[in-house]
């Protein structure tokens, strides 16, 4: 490349280290995006200003050649009336405009030529631009799903093993032990009860057995009797 090559390498050569350093990288490809358009705003000035020559010396060219047929068709003029001495001038001036003509047909090419050496320049480099443009919108996509797996391993990696986690452990500690107390009182509920019973048993079997006792004795007494 020539006049604008150092935009495609710098594209090429910067791009990643951009990347890497930025802490925004949607922000850095924007920026870098103008940086872009700014120079592709001068280089379509620079080719502006070429043409501008290339057109000037064309001009230059054509009037020096019409110049030069002009002069030759008054040469022939001035002799068919004699007047050889104006042919002389007309011709003189004749060789004149046609030096001129050369001089200027060497630079119109050679302005031409660089013209269109930089209007092809100046396209690769709007092909370059569009191109990463299309390309930013996927490394914008990119950042922020990369944001949002960073976001999410994030919050995985500290997800239950900080204090949520021991929260829920002392909850379930503190759960446990009040089964456990529940567990306890239920247990000493019903031995108190199995004890009462066994006691209002024991007093029930005594009374039956005072009861056929008597009962048998009272038998007794009527038979001997």
């Amino acid at each position: 490349m020539g006049l604008f090559k150092r935009v495609s390498d710098n594209i090429r050569a910067n791009l990643n280290s951009l990347l890497d350093k930025a802490e925004e990288p949607e922000k850095m490809l924007d920026q870098y995006l103008r940086d872009m358009e700014e120079d592709i705003a001068d280089a379509e000035a620079a080719v502006a200003r070429q043409l501008a020559v290339a057109w000037k010396f064309k001009a230059q060219l054509d009037d020096a050649l019409a110049m030069v047929e002009k002069r030759g068709n008054q040469a022939i003029e001035a002799l068919n009336r004699e007047r050889e001495d104006l042919a002389r001038k007309a011709l003189e001036d004749k060789r004149l405009n046609k030096a001129k003509a050369e001089d200027y047909q060497v630079q119109y090419q050679s302005c031409n030529s660089t013209a269109e050496k930089l209007r092809a320049e100046l396209q690769e480099m709007k092909n370059e631009y569009e191109k990463l443009r299309i390309k930013r919108d996927a490394l914008v996509s990119r950042v922020e799903a990369a944001k949002a797996q960073k976001e999410i391993y994030g919050v995985m990696n500290g997800f239950g093993t900080k204090g949520s986690r021991r929260n829920f452990e002392r909850m379930e500690e503190k759960v446990l032990r009040m089964e456990a107390e529940a567990y306890v009182a239920q247990d000493l509920s019903e031995k108190a009860k199995s004890l009462d019973l066994e006691l209002e048993a024991l007093g029930n079997d005594q009374i039956g057995i005072e009861k056929e006792l008597s009962e048998l004795k009272e038998n007794l007494t009527k038979k001997k009797e």
